[in-house]
């Protein structure tokens, strides 16, 4: 599809929206509830779609259906607690009442590593807010999003409500997110991606001063103090690093370890990741997939040669397999200059840095210009707290390497954008807020 189709999208979402936005917050709820009910009696259909358009194995894809489920259920919930509040009038005889509206049309611009879970976590607050959608569904996996739509009919959203546009990658692709954002009709842009492409959509979207809440790269750095509990911290990089085979954009991507458990750590990991099996994802035992594109496989293949040319050392994988497989890697004695540091690899490569004083750890980590999400491990409380304010990024994970929950917010900083997805900012994303100031009764 294109820019023809994208604006009888935004048509039918703008005509839906009339009779959608008036809808009581306890309908949404109760539809919402629905949806969620029919989306956890297709968990493994919804998974078998993920494995077969983006790669992952069953088990991570099926994480990811929870996951993705969970955003619905949450926001359903929140459609009843978009609360007003009145505040103390300073002119005399005046009564101050704040009230939140839809905000209109909201254009949902999401990737393609989480195929189901950035959809929901962007329809959810919409839907529940009042808000009609048109969702641009990533070219690399549009048939989440199509199942997602049919199972949203099935329970009884009117037609116009969710509208998708699927389209490949190209002009076309171009032409819908430009459309998206220069239509005076879309009030709202929510966009997951590149700070590059992120950078494009805001400069398109000047004209109408559209809302926008956008979560962009990032460059994670997942710390390792010398007095962490190094068994948990393996697990952590395990969980941060190579989950969709690095294909995340919170996923650990500069990992410092200090000296003094700096063999024990990368020696533990490197034997974790040996046990990793690669290959096609409904095969039983199959723990990571291939990645998305030649282009990404290009980009970690370049990472790995770059930086072993600068003096790091192979520790376990590092060689492309077949089609679009690379091996999962870790790499040791990672040194300056290496192309991780200021770029995402986006892909199944541990590069890891020895660091000696806290000091400079934090400088370094923060010497970036995005900041979406931070990790380190300590088992010292005011260290925890010390770095935890001092990391310069949207997220901190304290001894984990898992961050997004539907029930808490999720952005960055800097670079890496603004606006916040789930947790109770979610839904004022897609909200307007009034003012009313009237008489008091007494002079009326």
């Amino acid at each position: 599809m294109g820019k023809q189709e994208t604006v009888k999208a935004i048509n039918a979402a703008s005509a839906a929206f009339k009779s959608w936005s008036k809808t009581s917050a306890k309908h949404r709820h109760d539809l919402l509830l629905k949806l969620y009910r029919e989306l956890v009696a297709n968990v493994d259909d919804l998974a078998y779609i993920i494995v077969a358009e983006n790669g992952k194995s069953l088990a991570e894809a099926k994480g990811e259906v929870n996951y993705s489920n969970s955003f619905i259920e949450w926001f359903a919930e929140e459609a009843q607690r978009t609360y007003g509040h009145t505040v103390p009038a300073s002119l005399p005889g005046a009564r101050n009442v704040i009230v939140k509206q839809p905000i209109g049309v909201a254009g949902l611009i999401t990737p393609w590593n989480f195929p189901a879970a950035m959809i929901t976590r962007k329809v959810g607050p919409a839907l529940a807010a009042g808000c009609t959608v048109v969702v641009k569904a990533p070219a690399e996996t549009p048939f989440s999003a199509l199942a997602f739509c049919q199972l949203a009919e099935k329970v009884g959203f009117p037609k116009g409500v969710i509208n998708v546009i699927t389209c490949a990658k190209g002009p076309n692709e171009a032409a819908v997110g430009k459309e998206l954002c220069e239509n005076g009709i879309v009030k709202k842009i929510s966009f997951t991606g590149s700070t590059r492409v992120g950078k494009i959509l805001m400069q398109q979207s000047a004209s109408t001063l559209k809302k926008l809440s956008f979560e962009l790269g990032g460059n994670s750095p997942f710390i390792v103090f010398g007095d962490a509990d190094v068994d948990k911290a393996v697990e952590g990089a395990l969980a941060c690093k190579f989950r969709g085979s690095g294909q995340t954009c919170v996923c650990a991507n500069r990992i410092y370890v200090h000296e003094d458990v700096y063999e024990e750590f990368s020696s533990k990991l490197a034997q974790r990741v040996e046990q990793f099996q690669v290959g096609y994802g409904m095969v039983e035992g199959v723990t990571h997939g291939p990645l998305v594109s030649q282009a990404g496989l290009e980009k970690v293949e370049e990472h790995v040669n770059k930086s072993v040319a600068n003096g790091a050392k192979v520790l376990v994988g590092g060689k492309r397999g077949e089609g679009l497989f690379f091996e999962p890697t870790v790499l040791s004695d990672m040194s300056k200059g290496s192309p991780i540091e200021f770029e995402e690899t986006f892909g199944p490569l541990a590069g890891l840095y020895k660091f000696s004083s806290e000091e400079d750890v934090i400088r370094i980590a923060n010497d970036v210009p995005v900041g979406l999400a931070g990790y380190f491990f300590s088992q010292d409380v005011s260290r925890c707290f010390r770095v935890a304010e001092e990391l310069q990024v949207g997220m901190v994970g304290i001894n984990t390497g898992i961050l997004s929950q539907a029930v808490v917010p999720f952005g960055g900083v800097k670079e890496s954008g603004f606006g916040r997805e789930g947790g109770k900012a979610g839904i004022d994303e897609y909200m307007k807020k009034l003012l009313a100031v009237r008489s008091s009764l007494e002079d009326s």
